[in-house]
């Protein structure tokens, strides 16, 4: 991909607003549009595994077939968002944020009112493709809105996203749990909201759009790696996302049940508990960003997702009191590796922002709704108990942060 120059045009998708002191307080306010509207799109997502008890219940489903929900959901969302991030790089898309959030509309509608299984399936694709379509230009936003602090802008609109997975599942004991699959329908409001909101944004883009200049692109930031180097730091990339959403995977689907089965605990209990490690995972993600803007988004790579390997072997051996002080500290630390890979990946690929926030965002997705499935299955065959242990051992995976190249380096001339 050619970078521009002085007379060479600007891919629109691509610009930048032009520096002004206005502009920069409407930058943080549009970052704070977007952060709040991640927080509304996963709240409503979060519902899913929320609610995996009562529909296991009201539907007679097994592991295998609640992991298949899952895996439908994520796979459609990791499957769509690498094109939609390849195709607004190209093209911008201005209102596509609002039209994503319309998607995750009519699937709340659907999952409330879905009689069968085959609609609960249908319900959760129509919820991915709204994901889909988020999440690659609200991370373009973020970064156009950073002022230079990416880690920061990416923790700070991701953040949004991780509270709302953690406000989820509370929203979904108090309001779901007693009204049952319909009680889903409440959360529709939030939906509407979110779309209100992302049309002001989308005027936003579209207003400075033509206000790009070429020194806002960030295209040069960086090294310029060989393209060898490039493909072998993205598949270490993907190994580490396969790493940190598998145990995820565990965590957000099945951890409710591992507590009702190894404890004995209540369903509100354990969706209590869940929040806890969700709310966890929230501040470490908002502290991961500006630690890379500090330190270099590698090293915060090392500690996250090598660091946390301790405190996932001694989790299937642990009390109930262990269990959620454990539980903590791994979503803590566990969560603020994300703002650093896609930070790591926009810089190691520069120009590219779309792209690259569409494949690691996907890739998220995806390996998350296929942990889901492979896991659901390997509880049914075997116990929830095993498959805790199995994955306790995923982080170690942490140590191919070793073969990434340090971006912060000059290559040798």
């Amino acid at each position: 991909m050619a970078h521009p120059t002085a007379t060479s045009p600007i891919p629109a998708a691509m610009q930048a607003p032009a520096p002004s002191s206005p502009a920069s307080t409407a930058a943080f306010n549009i970052l704070a549009a977007v952060s709040l509207c991640h927080l509304l799109n996963d709240m409503v997502q979060s519902l899913l595994p929320s609610i995996y008890p009562i529909l296991k219940v009201s539907f007679h489903l097994n592991f295998g077939q609640i992991g298949l929900i899952s895996l439908v959901y994520q796979v459609v969302a990791s499957l769509l968002q690498p094109f939609i991030g390849l195709y607004t790089d190209r093209k911008p898309m201005p209102y596509a944020l609002a039209v994503g959030m319309g998607f995750t509309l009519l699937g709340i509608v659907l999952l409330a009112t879905a009689p069968t299984f085959n609609l609960l399936l249908v319900a959760s694709a129509v919820v991915g493709i709204g994901s889909a379509i988020f999440h690659p230009e609200s991370s373009r936003i973020a970064r156009i809105a950073s002022g230079g602090q990416h880690g920061f802008a990416q923790s700070f609109f991701q953040v949004g996203g991780n509270t709302g997975s953690a406000i989820g599942p509370l929203l979904a004991a108090l309001i779901v749990l007693p009204q049952g699959q319909h009680g889903v329908a409440w959360f529709s409001i939030a939906a509407v909201l979110g779309i209100l909101v992302l049309i002001q944004v989308g005027r936003w883009r579209s207003h400075h759009l033509a206000r790009a200049t070429p020194s806002h692109l960030h295209l040069n930031h960086g090294p310029a790696l060989p393209r060898r180097s490039v493909v072998k730091a993205v598949a270490v990339l993907a190994a580490l996302i396969f790493s940190k959403y598998f145990y995820l995977a565990s965590m957000v689907g099945y951890f409710t049940f591992y507590l009702i089965t190894r404890f004995h605990v209540s369903v509100r209990s354990s969706q209590l508990h869940l929040f806890v490690f969700l709310g966890a995972a929230s501040a470490g993600t908002f502290f991961g960003g500006p630690i890379g803007d500090r330190i270099g988004p590698r090293y915060v790579i090392w500690g996250s997702i090598l660091g946390v390997l301790p405190f996932t072997l001694m989790l299937p051996y642990a009390n109930l009191f262990w269990t959620g002080i454990l539980s903590a500290i791994i979503g803590f630390v566990i969560a603020s590796a994300f703002s650093a890979i896609v930070v790591y990946a926009q810089e190691l690929m520069p120009g590219r922002v779309g792209l690259v926030s569409g494949i690691f965002f996907g890739l998220a997705f995806g390996m998350g709704g296929i942990g889901a499935a492979v896991l659901g299955h390997i509880a049914d065959l075997t116990s929830i108990v095993f498959v805790y242990r199995v994955c306790a051992w995923l982080p170690a995976i942490g140590l191919l942060t070793g073969l990434l190249p340090n971006l912060d380096k000059s290559p040798p001339s």
